[in-house]
């Protein structure tokens, strides 16, 4: 009879051991509303030279008017103390200097004088001129129309877009907001595609492959390819 052995192996035996528990100490949230004038966050930078120029508008565009005139002043009373000649002498260096000084000054009399000539025009809202359409095509899936009335309130919630027409595929998909009305009907005007495919405004943008920006529509030879916008869009 034979005799097995049997080998014994001992395993180790892994004991966790929880983390002893912190006392419970007692937790208070406060709120408290932040009073107007108590952040100290950063704070956005400020041009202060931009915001002295624009709040001084009409003072900066006279100042070359007052710094030109001032120079001539100072040239001819120079000239009347100094003993020289009133007739310029083309040989003598202070006649030269009171001619560059003199032709300095007058171009800055003519800056001022052009500065306040010309103006930017400020443009002031309006509001639109026409009818509250909203014009969907009856093909597009409902979930499509859903996003496009979404990104409409969007647009007429958050900025001053008053009007919304949309081509894709040779076929106006949407055309909301306020339109133009059409003649003798008290209806929108229709948005003709075809037409606006085919015009130097559509052409210009497929061509280029950026974005068209109008910042004025009056400038712009275009403004009658655009008829189904409001008749007074800037």
């Amino acid at each position: 009879m034979e005799a097995g052995r049997i080998l014994q192996i001992g395993i180790p035996w892994i004991t966790w051991r929880s983390p002893p528990r912190l006392p419970n100490f007692p937790r208070y949230i406060c709120a408290s509303s932040i009073q107007r004038g108590s952040y100290k966050g950063p704070k956005p930078g400020r041009d202060w030279i931009a915001d002295w120029v624009s709040k001084n508008d009409d003072a900066v565009r006279s100042m070359p008017i007052y710094v030109g005139g001032a120079s001539l002043l100072a040239v001819l009373f120079n000239r009347a103390i100094s003993g020289i000649a009133p007739v310029a002498d083309a040989s003598s260096s202070q006649s030269r200097a009171d001619l560059l000084t003199l032709g300095l000054a007058v171009t800055n009399v003519l800056t001022g004088l052009v500065w306040l000539s010309i103006r930017p025009k400020s443009i002031t809202p309006v509001e639109p001129q026409g009818v509250e359409c909203q014009e969907i095509y009856s093909h597009l899936p409902e979930s499509v129309v859903s996003e496009i009335l979404w990104v409409w309130e969007s647009l007429s919630a958050v900025t001053c877009c008053k009007s919304l027409v949309i081509v894709y595929d040779c076929q106006c998909i949407v055309q909301i907001g306020v339109a133009a009305k059409s003649l003798n009907i008290d209806e929108p005007f229709a948005v003709d595609a075809a037409k606006l495919m085919q015009g130097s405004l559509y052409q210009g943008v497929l061509k280029s492959g950026a974005q068209s920006c109008m910042a004025n529509l009056s400038l712009y030879p275009g403004r009658s390819e655009l008829p189904f916008l409001p008749s007074n869009t800037q």
